[in-house]
């Protein structure tokens, strides 16, 4: 057991250490503290005070690449083209968005990770959307209009940090979309008209920026194609890439996650599942049960009471072993350059209890296995096999999804999901596997499925243990 709370250790330090990021462009952080994705295309001008901006959109398109250097025609359902009041064009600053998207409608968006619906339907010459954003202060509100004249407030946000003088106007983003096991960039282009601004004071020339061109978190631009803006009898033709998001793994893939520093588990369970098979069948190999059972008839107190200290002894041991691994890799990893998403002290401690749990369960699943078959390699052939192939499996980049997830829900290594730090966003369409960080059960839900394939197995063992001779 020391060994094993040792390779939670050993796992953590190599993971801190083996990767080098220095020197890698900062990731944006938002207002909330997260990791966000800021990269879009911004047609611009400052505007002082309070002030309203209005703005017709009767076209968004977008082309996704088929071939190196060849576009298609394409549905990117979270494109966006709307309007936008930001603290700066700073990655991360504050900022409250009203658009229309490639396939969820109108949408009103604020600091990343708040997002309202508005009226449904795609956009079109013969649907245009009009769009209205005021601000009071930092009070933002965002309507929409399916004719211009009867105007529906979608939603209201309050944006702390805006200051006296915002960044307003227009954009266009385009996120990757899924493709398969993977993603592949996009871009989009809209059409506005109508604009106006309404303000105190007169805001300047308009003036067309690519955000967030460096950002670890941007996809980038498809071959051949670039940010752009036009403008002509009112009319703007804007093309952009990107998204305004919180960032996820699929975009910030060189961020690193507390469940990877803790990497270790996997020998740890190894090693736990061997211990608890062989704190029974070796009594049956050296023909010591008779011993055991003559001290103690009450077979089913026994194996209960086996399952207790084998249970208490591995639980301490993972809390040990993860409540140090996890700071000190986390520590290593940041000296190294690499982003590591950041987690609550609540869901850090989570974690550690998670872990060790983790280890406690799968030993006494393998003390019961034993029981059970009365063989040592048998009972570690099949506890491995069904708590850590799977395990392995969902580990595959190239598994695909629908089989991932459904490992990840019905096999022991579900247990894994108590792990789980990442957040899935409905906003952001990305790659959510387990090989991703992203687990379908919720963390405690997946610790439950191990915890029910163990107690099953306690159960039989206890029945098989009383019914059998020694």
């Amino acid at each position: 057991m020391v060994v094993a709370a040792l390779m939670v250790v050993l796992f953590a330090v190599l993971a801190g250490v083996s990767s080098d990021q220095k020197g890698a462009p900062p990731v944006p952080i938002g207002p909330g503290g997260e990791p966000v994705t800021d990269s879009f295309y911004f047609v611009h001008r400052p505007m002082a005070g309070n002030g309203s901006v209005t703005v017709s959109v009767s076209a968004l398109t977008s082309s996704i690449p088929e071939r190196p250097g060849d576009l298609r025609a394409g549905l990117v359902p979270w494109a966006k083209a709307g309007l936008i009041v930001k603290e700066s064009t700073r990655q991360g600053s504050p900022y409250a968005a009203i658009m229309v998207t490639g396939g969820h409608g109108v949408r009103m968006q604020d600091n990343y990770v708040d997002d309202t619906a508005g009226l449904p339907g795609p956009v079109s010459a013969a649907a245009v959307r009009r769009l209205r954003l005021d601000r009071s202060g930092d009070a933002i509100t965002g309507y929409a209009s399916a004719d211009g004249t009867h105007w529906i407030k979608v939603g209201a946000a309050h944006v702390s940090g805006l200051g006296a003088t915002v960044q307003v106007g227009l954009f266009v983003a385009s996120p990757p979309v899924v493709d398969g096991m993977g993603t592949r960039g996009s871009v989009s282009t809209a059409t506005f008209g109508d604009l106006r601004v309404q303000e105190s004071a007169a805001g300047g020339d308009w003036t067309g920026d690519q955000v967030g061109a460096r950002s670890p978190s941007f996809a980038g631009y498809p071959a051949n194609t670039s940010g752009s803006f036009s403008e002509s009898g009112g009319r703007f033709t804007v093309t952009g890439a990107g998204d305004i998001a919180p960032a996820v793994r699929e975009t910030l893939p060189t961020g690193g996650t507390l469940g990877e520093i803790l990497t270790g588990t996997f020998a740890a369970l190894v090693a736990v599942i061997v211990v608890g098979a062989l704190f029974i069948t070796t009594e049956y190999r050296e023909n010591l049960i008779h011993v055991t059972l003559a001290a103690g008839p009450r077979r089913s107190r026994v194996l209960a009471a086996k399952a207790i200290v084998l249970g208490a002894v591995t639980f301490v041991a993972g809390l040990a072993g993860a409540l140090v691994a996890g700071p000190l890799g986390e520590r290593l990893a940041r000296a190294n350059g690499v982003y590591v998403f950041p987690v609550t002290p609540a869901t850090q401690l989570r974690v550690a209890l998670g872990t060790a749990a983790l280890l406690a369960i799968a030993s006494i699943l393998a003390l019961c296995v034993g029981v059970i078959v009365r063989h040592g390699a048998g009972a570690v052939t099949a506890v491995i096999v069904a708590v850590v192939l799977p395990y392995i499996l969902t580990a595959v980049p190239f598994m695909p999804a629908s089989v991932a997830n459904w490992l990840a829900r019905v096999t022991p290594a579900a247990a894994f999901a108590v792990q789980q730090t990442l957040v899935r966003y409905d906003q952001v369409a990305s790659i959510y596997t387990p090989y991703n960080g992203y687990y379908p059960l919720a963390p405690w839900a997946g610790f439950a499925v191990l915890a029910g394939y163990a107690g099953v197995s306690l159960i039989v063992a206890a029945v098989l243990l009383r019914r059998r001779d020694a």
